[in-house]
């Protein structure tokens, strides 16, 4: 009978210890997750603490020496110094700016890899380019760095003088004059969208894989003209190699105070005011875009930048708009706001 108690005595301690074993492995699991938890998020802090450590790749979506190049470079220099790292361009030109794009979403989200995109490549592309490997969630917003105007120039020997002239010749000759842009889904190439709508009037479009080879043949007179942002056009209108038609703009360049805006040229429903920013790859921590953020907003707010910018006919963002959430609120407007416009008579 002890013989009998003892057995299950022992058979009820193996049950009761059976049982409370599960719960001490969930305890532990779950333990283990916290743990790994706080490490991956320690480590998250430590690698931002400690970023960056080696050189930036700034990815521009077009050749070099057209608009967004130019404002990518300027703003570069300056943010390399706060963050003690240079940042190096890398121009990446095809599909309007797609390219590039595609390349910075795949990109590893640590920091290393940017890019500098515009109303073209970072909100109208997904009207014209709908199958995208990418979306407008692909990317985390950093910062504004520009803000841009829109202009319209000729070759210098084109006959109309003016606007009205130009809009009449054109109507008379429909799809005789030719316009260059930065290749289609570019913010020259909406720049040429908007004008040619707010005209009425059927031009041809003729795409480039960047702004400065559109320019280059409309100084050659290869082309009739460029629609281009006044960060590369101004000093060629500037040093009379083509003329200024036009600024979508609702006030005169301080560069260009010949050069009328559109409302003085008698098409007020020209509006051509862009912007640049810089994005990271989804999934880059937040404390490495907030370091990034605070590098360029030293930047465009330091005298050097502000300096060119006045030279290029650009202006910085203003203080309330150096937030990410104000760049990706802009991508949000405009992503609607140029599907509207490339669907409209399309």
């Amino acid at each position: 009978m002890a013989a009998v108690m003892g057995v299950a005595r022992y058979t009820l301690r193996a049950a009761a210890v059976y049982e409370a074993r599960p719960s001490r492995v969930l305890r532990t699991t779950s333990d283990i997750l916290l743990e790994q938890d706080t490490d991956q998020r320690f480590v998250t802090a430590a690698c931002a603490q400690d970023y960056p450590k080696r050189p930036i790749t700034m990815i521009v979506p077009f050749a070099a020496g057209g608009t967004s190049d130019v404002i990518a470079r300027t703003v570069a220099e300056e943010m390399s110094k706060p963050l003690g790292q240079p940042i190096v361009i890398e121009n990446v030109a095809g599909a309007g700016g797609s390219t590039a794009l595609a390349r910075a979403a795949r990109a590893e989200p640590d920091g290393y890899t940017i890019a500098i995109g515009n109303a073209g490549t970072s909100a109208a592309t997904y009207t014209i380019y709908p199958k995208l490997p990418f979306t407008p969630e692909s990317f985390v917003p950093i910062a504004m760095v520009a803000k841009t105007f829109g202009i319209v120039a000729l070759r210098k020997d084109f006959p109309a003088k003016n606007l009205q002239e130009f809009i009449a010749y054109a109507k008379k000759n429909p799809g005789k004059v030719n316009l260059g842009h930065a290749g289609v889904g570019s913010s020259n190439f909406l720049i040429c969208k908007s004008f040619v709508q707010a005209a009425g009037i059927d031009v041809a479009l003729v795409g480039y894989r960047g702004a400065a080879p559109a320019l280059t043949d409309a100084i050659g007179g290869q082309i009739d003209g460029v629609c281009d942002a006044a960060a590369s056009v101004s000093q060629a209108i500037d040093d009379k190699l083509v003329r200024g038609l036009v600024v979508g703009s609702t006030v005169r360049l301080a560069t260009l105070p010949d050069l009328p805006m559109s409302a003085e040229a008698g098409l007020p429903e020209f509006e051509a005011q862009g912007w640049n920013g810089l994005f990271a790859p989804k999934g880059t921590p937040p404390a490495i875009i907030a370091k990034l953020n605070a590098a360029a907003r030293t930047a465009v707010e330091g005298e050097a930048v502000k300096k060119r910018f006045h030279d290029l006919s650009t202006v910085a963002p203003d203080a309330n708009e150096h937030a990410p959430e104000v760049l990706g609120q802009l991508v949000t407007r405009d992503v609607e706001k140029y599907r509207k416009l490339l669907e409209e008579k399309n």
